[in-house]
């Protein structure tokens, strides 16, 4: 099956010269580096459920749940009112 063929047009240069940076640092063309960044964003890597769950139970081990008091919250919300 034949590939497509996309042509871009209006880039602006900052982002431009951003993309050359990036394809040289990676020793890629242009062209590839293009399509490595569409596929990063177009396709993001898929992770397991365990995975998915062992990440939101890491994050929430880091959250400090007993820094803010029922006390602050009301002051919080008070605060805002007149």
């Amino acid at each position: 099956m034949p590939m497509a063929t996309i042509t871009l047009k209006n880039i602006p240069d900052d982002l431009y010269q951003r993309l050359r940076e990036v394809a040289k640092a990676h020793h890629r063309s242009i062209n590839s580096e293009m399509i490595n960044c569409l596929e990063l964003v177009l396709k993001p890597k898929q992770i397991s459920v365990e995975q998915r769950v062992a990440r939101l139970r890491s994050a929430r081990a880091r959250v400090i749940t007993d820094s803010i008091g029922d006390e602050e919250i009301q002051r919080a919300i008070d605060d805002g009112r007149p």
